[in-house]
């Protein structure tokens, strides 16, 4: 008789996974929701339906697992966390550039996912979301490019031949003549530049509608550190006349109405925090020239004391849901 294979126990990884994604989803429907309310676009009304549409039927889903396991299911975010009716605080533009960095982050995890999750209902849920992330990121790259705002990568000239590195001044960056940038170190930067003004405009309309003074506060922080790195990295395309991708300082209101809750705020901060140390360790790997990959590595550090500033908050104020966990066996035997 064959197993089924439905009926084997979660693993941490998938437990972990099913989990985030259920507070992911929520958040998704909460901001886009609002988004689809305040959308004056006939073209970015249907991506923000649809992609509403797609986060409620990937938390039905998920309902019906964690039912079946006896799984508590997260609370998240409802709609006690959005008020649809506030006024405007994003244009319909920037949040074109938003969906994208938000099924971006989606690919990335998901794909992650799929290497360790093994129980097919599992494995097929992610598969979809993976699908659906792939899916939004084309239909935003379309009308971005049909509309005339996306920013490409800078364009760079074709090798002559292929070449090996003979010298170890391809690693140096300190002192003397300095290599000029690879390909690979130029995509970096760019991405690194661009998710930063994202962040930034971002953390720049939730400050201004923030109930909490110390999230406030905590936000105008994270809006100066992104704007010093976004500096920092453009520099270094500046001076070996690459473009630097545009801000999105414009496409934020002047709305301060309460719009989302502290709460919710400081999850989607926290959780692009995150995604942020991950862009800047990927980068460093990547980067072998010493000034670029000592850059990263300085900034690293920064950015995860940013990130605990973030925790202690929603620690405090009572926030953070807690993760499962792996049983204390000490404390159950000494019971």
């Amino acid at each position: 008789m064959m197993e089924n294979k439905s009926n084997i126990r979660l693993t941490a990884a998938e437990m972990s996974s099913l989990w985030t994604q259920y507070i992911n989803d929520s958040l998704a429907v909460c901001v886009n929701t609002y988004f689809l309310e305040k959308s004056e676009d006939p073209e970015v009304r249907p991506l923000i339906e649809w992609t509403v549409d797609t986060a409620k039927e990937n938390i039905s889903i998920m309902n019906d697992i964690f039912t079946k396991e006896k799984f508590p299911i997260p609370i998240g975010f409802t709609d006690q966390d959005v008020n649809s009716q506030a006024p405007r605080l994003f244009s319909d533009t920037f949040v074109l550039v938003y969906l994208r960095q938000m099924s971006s982050i989606a690919m990335e995890s998901n794909a992650a996912t799929l290497g360790l999750v093994t129980r097919p209902d599992v494995v097929a849920f992610h598969k979809r979301v993976l699908q659906v992330g792939v899916e939004l990121q084309d239909k935003t790259r379309d009308l971005m490019l049909k509309q005339g705002t996306y920013v490409k990568p800078p364009t760079i000239s074709t090798p002559d031949k292929v070449d090996f590195v003979e010298k170890q001044q391809f690693l140096s960056g300190f002192f003397g003549k300095k290599r000029t940038l690879t390909s690979i170190e130029i995509t970096h930067l760019f991405l690194n530049i661009q998710t930063n003004a994202i962040g930034k405009a971002l953390m720049g309309g939730f400050a201004q509608i923030a109930k909490s003074d110390e999230v406030k506060q905590f936000l105008l922080k994270g809006k100066k550190i992104a704007q010093d790195h976004i500096h920092l990295f453009s520099n270094f395309l500046i001076k070996e006349d690459l473009p630097v991708p545009m801000s999105w300082d414009t496409a934020v209101s002047d709305c301060t109405t309460t719009i989302f809750s502290d709460k919710l705020i400081m999850y989607h901060v926290a959780a692009m925090i995150a995604a942020g140390i991950g862009n800047y360790g990927v980068s460093l790997a990547a980067s072998p020239r010493r000034d670029l990959g000592y850059r990263y590595a300085s900034l690293i550090p920064e950015i995860s004391l940013y990130a605990e500033d973030a925790a202690n908050i929603m620690i405090n104020h009572g926030w953070m849901e807690e993760p499962p966990q792996a049983d204390d066996r000490e404390a159950l035997a000494n019971k």
